[in-house]
């Protein structure tokens, strides 16, 4: 038995030009590493390259058996927990503070987008600006940098973050809690949804530490405010997190969802349980994993006894619980932008967002000239290499 990518590839674009569908994108690590940024593994090892080395030395001792998210999330305890004169392995509140401010300072200079080539996430911009589904397009992001808000300005498509206002936007839960389609839907369908699960860049704490709020630039002065702490206590300072984290949860359970994962390496047990159980408990939705590095074990697992989960690799694929290779073409001219090279290229981001860019031109009405342009360029300029347009 083998999987034929052209099919695939046909269907994908079947399911996404229905109106009913209430479409969403999970974008992992993988996006930014397309765009040039650092991975998790790369900008822990340059967060620790970059901190004087009695500062290094703390941060190795916390990171332990966790990862930076972890070793964040455990600072922050340590300076919530700690009165004035108490240590926790040997570090102090006001040393934990310190520097978990050193490491945010240097995730957001790390992962700075002006010299960055944003032609993929320009790409996936133009595609959800262009949707005309019932519902709007939902970008969940587990990642801190400001691509998507680049990508997404720079092609002129309106989008809602959760945060209200532009030099210090509050949070505003109601607006974030209210479910596309219903009733009590405030911000109109055409604005794309940009949900950052695990904070941004440029989100820090209010002055007196009580909100988080989100800058128009990256946050300098202050911690950035970059994945949730553990504590449990201070309900409002978790805020932002805890009810991203359920709109994802309720807009995986919508019927007839399509989400696409892509640049998402299937290692964060809480994501991946949301994914999954909404995959078991809505067959008539689907799950599609693109996975550019390989089929993980725990996606492989569930995606062979989930038949609407499906896992894709360059080689091959988990489709309707049949692990198979890809067939090879039968058509000799199948375009680059689904095979390459004895390869399925989908699973590569920048493939993917090529490709989604190029199915919603075809019957696009608007008169958003950016949104108009991109895919001639695309076209022009041909499938093998990307255009080069930087913001």
């Amino acid at each position: 038995m083998t999987h034929d990518p052209k099919d695939f590839a046909t269907r994908l674009g079947n399911k996404l030009a229905a109106r009913s569908r209430h479409v969403c994108a999970f974008l992992g690590a993988g996006v930014g590493k397309a765009c040039g940024l650092p991975d998790m593994a790369e900008l822990q090892k340059g967060v620790l390259s970059d901190l004087p080395e009695s500062d290094r030395a703390c941060l190795d001792h916390q990171l332990d058996g966790r990862n930076l998210e972890q070793a964040l999330s455990r600072l922050r305890g340590i300076a919530t927990l700690l009165s004035e004169g108490e240590t926790l392995g040997g570090i102090a509140a006001e040393t934990a503070t310190k520097l978990d401010m050193q490491i945010c300072k240097i995730i957001s200079r790390k992962l700075a987008t002006e010299r960055q080539d944003l032609t993929a996430v320009q790409h996936l911009a133009t595609w959800a600006g262009r949707a005309h589904h019932h519902l709007p397009v939902e970008l969940f992001t587990v990642n801190y940098d400001l691509l998507m808000e680049a990508a997404l300005e720079n092609r002129g498509v309106p989008y809602f973050d959760g945060f209200i206002g532009t030099l210090e936007a509050n949070f505003d839960t109601e607006l974030v809690e209210h479910l596309p389609g219903s009733n009590e839907e405030a911000i109109p369908a055409f604005f794309v949804r940009l949900w950052k699960l695990h904070g941004s860049i440029n989100w820090q704490w209010s002055k007196n530490r009580k909100k988080i709020i989100r800058l128009g630039h990256p946050a300098e002065n202050h911690a950035a405010a970059i994945y949730p702490s553990d504590t449990k206590y201070e309900e409002s300072r978790r805020v932002p997190f805890v009810v991203l984290q359920d709109r994802l949860r309720r807009a995986l359970h919508q019927p007839e969802t399509v989400l696409l994962i892509t640049g998402y390496s299937f290692r964060d047990e809480h994501l991946n349980e949301h994914i999954f159980s909404a995959a078991m408990r809505r067959p008539r939705s689907e799950f599609i994993a693109f996975c550019k590095d390989g089929i993980p074990d725990n996606l492989a697992e569930k995606s062979s006894v989930t038949r609407n989960l499906q896992a894709l690799s360059p080689q091959e694929a988990i489709l309707g619980g049949e692990r198979a290779v890809w067939d090879m073409p039968k058509d000799k001219n199948a375009p680059e932008s689904i095979w390459k090279d004895d390869e399925f290229t989908l699973c590569d981001f920048k493939n993917l967002a090529r490709y989604l860019a190029l199915s919603a031109a075809h019957d696009f009405r608007g008169d958003n000239a950016p949104l108009r342009k991109l895919p001639e360029e695309i076209v022009e300029q041909g499938a093998a290499q990307d255009p080069q347009n930087h913001a």
